[in-house]
């Protein structure tokens, strides 16, 4: 296909950055031939529209998270979504769908393929039909199942170099470790005994970008997912990508031009495609993949929500979350955050190292085992161990398990509206949408604390329950549907538009969101996080403000907006 001057001297710098004269001429070349075979199958498209609205909510699932006899999870699914939630949310991150041999997805085996037990890409596309799909390229990473390291155990020279091989005996303390696991795996070869690179797990073999053939092989994966209708594609652990001895081995330049090297080829192909980033590390390299802003990441995954929103509910107390709120960079109009206070993973820790202290973090680690939950380590790579993430279901993460039901719904409810409020694009794990809890018998099935939030539903039980209003999931679903609903009304939490912060109680979360287009029209996010009612007063020249939530109009007297919130209100006043 034909490439404008200015992108293709800009994939050519970032190829010569990288790579020697002749290897980034090869890559160029046969990038530009990909590019060209992929043009047909994907469909025409123009960025004549904000690439992301208020209109926006992201379900976060797995294939098979609900299943039931005789049906493939992917169609189950599908019904389900239109069932339940389709005039609410508008895209669907669907978690590693591909054949894998471990990490419940993560360590995949054919990046091309559909596992058979969720589905087929029929079943992908039509799901597609309906919501914008975010894809996963877990291409930090690929399963020692697969035929590339199968191909390249026996001695196959088309896959020798796809992979890393390292001294035993050299120097690895600077390199940064997700996990308290070893780097490096000892494998047999068809050539010997050999030490490979295992960032994640001696299942999860790390990729040597230093050979183009590899490369070539991940930008033809990238264009085929766009042509499966991939919208969204999540750069899965990509800040470890690119490895170099005597480095931490982590967001390393050479990573981040690789990323703008992907973000080219996208904007060229299907500029309506977002890249973004799941670096699962502290705010500010979390936040160095948007790049200057227009040529990296789209939008990259907001880490220290989940736990500062923790802590926030479960002290009562609101100003951490409201400092650290203060503090965020704007975004460009062609950046936002993806905001997300649950996943398939665990709460990270790491994201808050400098924003809680050590004894908030213990204290916030002592509610979680309280409440059912667990701890993960990683290795410090100097013989210590801290903690990287806390497992366990974000509801009951929030509430003791003796506290009441209506106390918990409403804790629950008043955290996701944190969610809901702040800018940036909410991403929903499906989960905290159905109001599941802990699951401990997949933790002693697995023996994997991660398994605590990845419980498979039964899509006929699933219905039973959500058919009861007395239900935690029937209370759960009918909160956000009501706060999504409401939020996709209003300009004002577009994802770019204003934010403010106001430090007003410690004990309510008070932010106000101005239309960007308008803005005189403003909406007062007031969000208790405490267990007490909480009085305050807002400085507002209009002379009402109404509540989107509850209905209410408040009356302003002198300039003045008297407003009381009982535990746990979230109050929307648009002015």
């Amino acid at each position: 296909m034909e490439i404008d001057k200015k992108t293709l001297h800009a994939m050519e710098e970032k190829l010569q950055f990288i790579y020697e004269q002749q290897d980034a001429a090869y890559l160029l070349t046969n990038i530009q031939r990909l590019m060209g075979e992929y043009e047909s199958t994907i469909p025409s498209q123009s960025r004549n529209r904000d690439f992301v609205s208020e209109k926006d909510t992201i379900l976060i699932t797995y294939g098979d998270t609900i299943k039931e006899d005789g049906k493939a999870p992917l169609q189950s699914l599908h019904e389900f979504l239109n069932d339940h939630v389709k005039e609410t949310l508008t895209g669907v991150h669907v978690l590693p769908f591909y054949p894998f041999s471990s990490d419940d997805g993560f360590s995949v085996i054919d990046y091309f393929a559909v596992d058979p037990k969720l589905g087929s890409w029929e079943d992908v596309e039509s799901l597609s039909d309906d919501y914008e799909l975010m894809f996963d390229a877990v291409i930090n990473h690929i399963s020692a199942k697969s035929e590339w390291f199968q191909e390249y155990l026996k001695g196959n020279p088309a896959y020798q170099d796809f992979f890393i091989e390292a001294d035993p005996e050299a120097d690895y303390s600077k390199v940064t470790r997700p996990r308290a696991l070893p780097l490096l795996t000892k494998f047999e070869t068809a050539n010997g005994s050999k030490y490979i690179w295992t960032t994640f797990s001696e299942d999860q073999i790390d990729l040597n970008y230093k050979n183009p053939e590899l490369v070539l092989k991940i930008i033809e994966l990238l264009l085929f997912y766009i042509s499966k209708g991939a919208k969204l594609i999540r750069l899965d652990a990509i800040g470890f990508l690119w490895k170099e001895m005597g480095t931490s081995c982590i967001h390393l330049d050479q990573t981040h031009e690789m990323i703008q090297l992907f973000r080219n080829i996208v904007d060229t192909i299907a500029p309506d495609t977002i890249l973004i980033t799941e670096t699962n590390v502290p705010h500010k390299d979390n936040i160095s993949y948007f790049g200057n802003g227009f040529n990296e990441a789209r939008m990259v995954y907001q880490f220290p929500l989940p736990p500062l929103t923790l802590h926030t509910f479960l002290t009562g107390d609101a100003s951490h979350l409201a400092d650290w709120a203060s503090s965020l960079e704007e975004t460009t109009e062609e950046t936002t955050y993806f905001n997300f206070l649950a996943s398939h993973d665990g709460i990270g820790v790491r994201p808050v190292e400098g924003i809680l202290t050590d004894g908030e973090v213990e204290a916030m680690i002592d509610s979680v085992h309280a409440h059912g939950g667990y701890v993960s380590y990683k290795d410090n790579g100097d013989g210590t161990k801290s903690p990287y993430e806390l497992n366990i279901n974000y509801f009951d993460a929030l509430s003791h398990p003796e506290d009441p039901q209506d106390r918990k719904v409403k804790r629950f409810a008043a955290a996701q509206s944190v969610l809901l409020s702040v800018t940036g694009v909410p991403g929903i794990y499906i989960h905290s949408m159905l109001g599941s809890r802990n699951y401990q018998e997949g933790v002693k099935e697995t023996g994997r604390y991660r398994s605590i939030n990845r419980e498979k539903l039964d899509r006929g039980k699933l219905e039973q329950e959500l058919a009861d209003p007395a239900s935690v999931r029937s209370q759960v679903l009918e909160n956000m549907k009501q706060l999504i609903r409401i939020r996709t009304a209003e300009r004002a939490f577009h994802p770019n538009s204003p934010q403010e912060v106001l430090k007003l109680n410690k004990h309510v979360f008070s932010i106000v969101r101005t239309n960007k287009d308008s803005p005189e029209e403003k909406v007062f996010v007031l969000i208790n996080v405490s267990d007490n009612p909480q009085s305050l007063s807002l400085d507002s020249d209009s002379q009402t403000a109404h509540d989107l939530i509850s209905g209410k109009t408040y009356v302003s007297g002198s300039g003045k907006l008297s407003v009381t919130l009982q535990p746990y209100q979230v109050a929307w006043l648009k002015v």
